[in-house]
């Protein structure tokens, strides 16, 4: 989709669930993944995130829900360039137009994983209001973000706090500002979920892990 805020094209991917030809006058809650530094908006399809939303989907294991996959173009900080803006003021109101989503914050969802980690950070703190929850896998905290963590953790107003989830392998390279970001989470009396697990900052690691990522973010839609 042609952007205001980016010099080309926002790209992404969409995922739909099965049903959603069969069951037109249903709507569904949206998943909005965001990919890691050097990849694009497929690395969450290679991960095997619309093939498990499949299979949970099939199984009753969760609702059925629509992914988003965008694709950052940028290795910059979010306040260097506009994809923040692309993304809430442009990409969020064009999916809600053109697929059958439940348009508020209470079903829809951002996560990532390692740089996308800290794009879900970004916006779960900065936008409570347009995002119930959201997911950092591997966490690459932005630093234009990091001094400022505590202070917008105190001003989400508490109707408004999100649903979090933490999750870092304990052989990763980012493993203390992950670390650092649980502890103020705790500090500030925020609930949230916290895992570390064997393994590295790498693909193996995250492939191993979706199905539970997807089974915690739908869970926040039963």
């Amino acid at each position: 989709m042609p952007s205001q805020h980016l010099p080309e094209t926002l790209d992404f991917l969409v995922y739909l669930p099965p049903c959603y030809d069969e069951n037109v006058s249903q709507r569904y809650p949206v998943l909005y993944l965001l990919h890691g530094q050097y990849y694009n908006d497929d690395q969450w399809v290679r991960l095997g995130a619309p093939a498990t939303a499949d299979r949970l989907i099939a199984a009753d294991d969760a609702p059925p829900f629509i992914i988003v996959m965008p694709h950052d173009p940028s290795w910059k900080q979010p306040t260097e360039y506009g994809f923040a803006e692309a993304l809430t003021g442009e990409l969020i109101p064009y999916v809600d137009a053109h697929y059958r989503t439940i348009a508020f914050r209470g079903q829809r969802a951002i996560g990532g994983l390692s740089r996308g980690a800290g794009w879900a950070i970004h916006f779960g703190l900065t936008r409570p209001d347009l995002f119930a929850a959201f997911g950092a896998h591997s966490p690459v905290v932005f630093w234009t973000d990091f001094p400022h963590l505590g202070d917008g953790l105190k001003a989400i107003p508490p109707d408004l706090l999100p649903r979090v989830y933490l999750d870092i392998g304990e052989d990763d390279h980012e493993l203390q500002s992950a670390l650092e970001l649980e502890e103020l989470l705790n500090q500030q009396n925020i609930p949230h979920e916290w895992h570390l697990y064997p393994g590295f900052h790498e693909e193996s690691y995250w492939q191993a892990h979706v199905e539970e990522y997807l089974r915690w973010y739908a869970a926040g839609w039963h």
